[in-house]
């Protein structure tokens, strides 16, 4: 069907019997729970990318309970409700009602309303009713009015005289009225019975989707005292996207974070539910200030805020943290992605390339002594580095974190080292499956080609069975679990350094 784009739609009747009432002012709350993935969701999944198709908002990974306070208007005795201005993708089966007047009162019945109008409908509506139709016919303008037979396909109508008229191109349409059953705004219709007629303070809540939310932590990275050493500057956002159909003025806005259970009834995985919620703060405060909520945190902002359908908002999470300090550490996994076996693995070739790479991590306590000591949700780190020579700032890497309570470690990897290489290889081994044992031993070598001398960690994973014991070794290790050891190595300025362990299996 071909149309042009500055078609217009008039009505010469609109919705009436929704009830608002005259009282207090309408008060609303929203608590909003998020899956979505540590480090926020595609953009494609919120706004519109050139050549990408925006999925349904019901796929954006969250959801919301909200809380409206209205003054409403009941009769005594039965009368029908109608609620208006809830969210597009409400679950209707959470609505409760409640009238803080007169707590007597209930809800008998519910029909959510949420056949919303549009040009489609209306013409659909109006099959075997009069329309007049307005098209531009060059620099004129001309109207055909009569009874609209079909809209398939352009648009079919017999005039007064009996004519048929075929339109495929039109500017406007002119309806008579808003037909039965279509609304302009998804409405809750409730058969209420209550004892006191008048003026009710109501208090609705539901849960919708169409929202989520995530945190993301920016860091800028300030070289220390030597090559393994710095400070940092710790700064922590909260992204909220709304696509619920329906927006939240003047809101008292609550975040939830833990991994909250929801049943769902499609088992896809979608609602891994990491929520950040909050408690009620007092209004001088206009950051977000966290407690305990259950086996939560919960995070409420001590501000009223706007959230608008179809937007992204940011709101930092707390103040900025200053002068944190930072060890930089340098990792060398010379078997980075072996596979650990559920039965002693006798190949003498691991069947894994050997990694040359030395990864680079940045590692701070979240500590309050040095302004964090607070429960960090599930987020994406950005770490950043000044450029002295002309004050800029540059990106340096990036990694995502998950749920971190206070007084724990944070541990965020950028990358790999250019100046630092490492290398593995394989000295001895030796089987003997009848008696079921096997030794192998390992020389690891890496050079430094810094100006500073450097601390490289080398972890080795040992992946052949579960049991296990290093028989001979050139310095001293630490056992960080079953399968995993690390030794610590100093590497000089420009210099090189090795270690060499065998490893008795047994099984």
């Amino acid at each position: 069907m071909l149309r042009s784009s500055m078609a217009v739609m008039s009505v010469a009747a609109s919705l009436t019997g929704v009830a608002h009432g005259a009282g207090e002012a309408e008060q609303t709350a929203i608590t909003i729970y998020s899956s979505a993935r540590a480090g926020g969701i595609a953009a494609e999944m919120y706004r519109p990318v050139p050549g990408v198709a925006t999925p349904n908002a019901a796929a954006i990974p969250g959801y919301a309970l909200v809380r409206h306070e209205r003054t409403v208007t009941l009769k005594p005795g039965r009368s029908t409700l109608r609620f208006s201005d809830v969210a597009g993708l409400i679950d209707p089966t959470t609505v409760t009602f409640t009238s803080l007047t007169d707590p007597s009162a209930r809800v008998l019945e519910q029909n959510f309303q949420f056949d919303l109008v549009s040009s489609d409908k209306l013409l659909q509506k109006y099959i075997d009713k009069p329309i007049t139709v307005e098209r531009g016919l060059g620099p004129q303008a001309t109207s055909t009015s009569g009874t609209l037979l079909s809209s398939v396909d352009g648009l079919v109508m017999r005039g007064g005289d009996g004519s048929i008229h075929s339109l495929r191109e039109w500017s406007a349409v002119r309806f008579g009225e808003l037909p039965g059953g279509l609304i302009t705004r998804p409405t809750l219709e409730w058969l209420v019975s209550a004892a006191k007629a008048g003026e009710h303070r109501s208090r609705v809540t539901y849960q919708t989707g169409g929202l989520t939310w995530w945190a993301d932590y920016n860091l800028i990275f300030n070289e220390g005292r030597d090559a393994n050493n710095g400070l940092l500057d710790f700064s922590a956002w909260v992204s909220i996207i709304n696509q619920s159909g329906a927006s939240y003025p003047d809101a008292k806005l609550k975040l939830i974070a833990g991994d909250v259970h929801r049943a769902e009834p499609m088992a896809d995985g979608r609602m891994r539910a990491m929520s950040l919620a909050g408690a009620a703060m007092r209004e001088e405060k206009a950051s977000f200030q966290q407690r305990d909520f259950f086996e939560f945190h919960l995070y409420t902002l001590g501000r009223r805020t706007d959230l608008s359908n179809n937007s992204t908002k940011q709101i930092e999470l707390f103040d900025q943290a200053r002068q944190i300090p930072v060890k930089k550490m340098l990792v060398y996994a010379g078997q980075a992605g072996v596979t650990l076996f559920d039965s002693p693995y006798m190949d003498r070739d691991p069947g894994v390339a050997t990694n040359k790479k030395v990864d680079v991590y940045l590692e701070f306590k979240n500590d309050k002594q040095f302004g964090l000591g607070v429960p960090l949700p599930s987020g994406r780190i950005r770490v950043s580095q000044l450029d002295a020579t002309d004050g800029s700032l540059e990106f340096i890497g990036e990694d995502r974190i998950d749920h971190t309570p206070k007084d724990e470690i944070v541990r965020v990897k950028l990358g790999s080292a250019f100046d630092v290489v490492g290398e593995r290889r394989q000295i001895a081994f030796a089987v003997d499956s009848k008696a079921r044992w096997l030794e192998e031993e390992i020389e690891v070598k890496l050079r430094n080609h810094k100006s500073l001398p450097v601390d490289v960690i080398v972890k080795e994973t040992l992946y052949r069975w579960s049991n296990w014991q290093i028989v001979s070794k050139s310095q001293e290790f630490e056992k960080q679990d079953s399968r995993t050891v690390h030794f610590p190595l100093r590497i000089a300025k420009d210099g090189a350094a090795a270690i060499r362990y065998r490893v008795h299996y047994s099984w």
